[in-house]
């Protein structure tokens, strides 16, 4: 499936729906802060992210059950790589590089990233 970018309107469900896991309208219109989005506009984003395969539903009775077809992990998966593929030069470690000298890691965290990197390593020697 080739996953494009949701809008910030359609992001923001699917961030409800992976927390969700599934829900139906009322479920998804009370995650939203004050004021809250009318019912018939999230009833459009959701007809439109049904219509892309981007969530799913089941029918109970009148009621509409929603729940994500597109996956969280899938979904960030794919943007970091455009995200390399479009600002790095399709380097992961030109990515890795600007990431550690443009964020303010602490020791711990960067002792974290570097047990992650030595993990993979060894991952891949077997």
């Amino acid at each position: 499936m080739d996953i494009k970018q949701l809008n910030k309107s359609e992001l923001q469900i699917m961030k409800y729906l992976w927390s969700l896991k599934k829900g139906f309208m009322k479920d998804i219109v009370e995650q939203f802060p004050e004021p809250r989005p009318a019912y018939t506009t999230i009833s459009t984003l959701l007809k439109r992210m049904c219509d892309k395969d981007y969530i799913g539903f089941n029918r109970l009775g009148r009621d509409k059950e929603y729940y994500p077809i597109l996956q969280k992990n899938d979904y960030f998966s794919g943007q970091m790589k455009g995200m390399i593929k479009h600002f790095f030069n399709n380097s992961s470690s030109q990515f890795a590089s600007f990431f550690t000298k443009n964020t303010d890691l602490s020791i711990q965290e960067l002792e974290e990233l570097q047990e992650m990197l030595q993990e993979k390593i060894n991952q891949k020697k077997q």
